[in-house]
C-alpha cells in the first residue's frame, strides 16, 4: 500500500496485469492487510456522497480500483518464502499457466514487460522468468540465471538458476526481477523442495528443476527487460520512482518540473 504519487504500488501492479490480459487476480496476503482488500473493494458510502454533489471526476477515480479485476485474496500464514507464497495459490489456479507479478516491483507501462512474457510462454509452453542485467557487484541481491541465446534477441533460455550467489559464483549478470509465467508443474515440485537460503522455499529451486529437466514441466525461458523498474523495496529507487513518474504525468508534470528545476538550480 506504499504511495506512489496518488495511488497504492500495488495498484500499478494490479494495473500491469489486466494489461497484459490478466483480469482474475489473486492476492497472497497476511496479517494487517486488511486496507490491502479495502482499497480494491466498494466504497459505498463516499461514492454516493460524490454522486449527489455531482462530482463525477472523483466519483471515477474512487471506482477506478474496485473495477479493475475480478480480486481474490488467500492468507499465506506463516511466511516462508515466495515459492511457499506461490504454492498458497494453487488451488485458484488448477492446471493453467499463471503469472506472478511480486508487489514491490513496478515496471513502467510504457515497457510492457508482462505481455511479451504471456506471448513467450504461449509459443513455447512451460516457464517465462524476467532478467535484468545488473552490475555484477549487485548480484548477490538476486536470483542469477545461467542462460543461452535463442533466435529472439530479448529472449534466452534458462539452463540454471542460483538464489543470491556471491559475485565470484555467478553464472552470469542476469538478475531475475519480480515477473514470471509459471507452469502449474512448478505447484509439484514446490510441495517436495526443503527450505533452502534464508531458511525459506524459494521458488528459485523449483525453477531450476524446471530449468534442468524439460520433460517435468516444459522448458524455462527468459525474457530480458531492457525498460524502465523501480523497486519500491529500496529508499532511493523509490523515491526516484515517485519523481520519474510525477514528472511524466500531464496532470502534474509541468509545474511539478518547473520546480524540481528551480529546487537542483538552488541547491546546485
Amino acid at each position: 500500500m506504499l504511495p506512489v504519487v496518488d495511488k497504492p504500488a500495488i495498484q500499478y501492479v494490479v494495473e500491469e496485469a489486466v494489461a497484459a490480459g490478466l483480469d482474475d487476480v489473486l492476492m497472497i496476503t497476511g496479517r494487517n492487510k486488511r486496507p490491502l482488500e479495502d482499497h480494491f473493494d466498494r466504497n459505498y458510502e463516499l461514492e454516493s456522497a460524490l454522486a449527489k454533489k455531482g462530482d463525477e471526476s472523483r466519483l471515477a477515480k474512487v471506482q477506478e480500483s474496485s473495477d479493475l479485476a475480478t480480486m481474490h485474496y488467500v492468507r499465506q500464514g506463516d511466511p516462508r518464502g515466495l515459492g511457499h507464497a506461490v504454492l498458497c495459490a494453487a488451488p485458484h489456479v488448477g492446471r493453467e499457466p499463471f503469472a506472478v507479478l511480486l508487489g514491490d516491483d513496478l515496471i513502467d507501462p510504457r515497457d510492457p514487460l508482462l505481455a511479451r512474457m504471456v506471448e513467450i510462454q504461449e509459443r513455447h509452453g512451460g516457464s517465462v522468468i524476467a532478467l535484468m542485467e545488473v552490475a555484477p557487484e549487485q548480484i548477490h541481491l538476486y536470483g542469477c540465471a545461467a542462460v543461452e541465446p535463442t533466435a529472439d534477441g530479448d529472449v534466452v533460455k534458462v539452463t540454471d538458476l542460483v538464489e543470491k550467489p556471491e559475485a565470484a559464483d555467478a553464472p552470469s549478470n542476469y538478475a531475475i526481477i519480480g515477473r514470471y509465467v509459471l507452469d502449474p508443474h512448478v505447484f509439484d515440485i514446490l510441495r517436495k523442495t526443503e527450505p533452502g537460503r534464508g531458511g525459506e522455499i524459494q521458488l528459485t529451486d523449483a525453477l531450476q528443476q524446471l530449468a534442468a529437466d524439460e520433460k517435468i514441466g516444459g522448458p524455462v525461458h527468459g525474457v530480458v527487460f531492457k525498460g524502465r523498474r523501480y523497486d519500491t523495496g529500496d529508499r532511493g529507487d523509490y523515491l526516484r520512482a515517485i519523481v520519474r513518474l510525477a514528472c511524466e504525468r500531464e496532470d502534474l508534470g509541468p509545474d511539478f518540473k518547473a520546480w524540481l528545476r528551480s529546487y537542483v538550480t538552488e541547491e546546485m
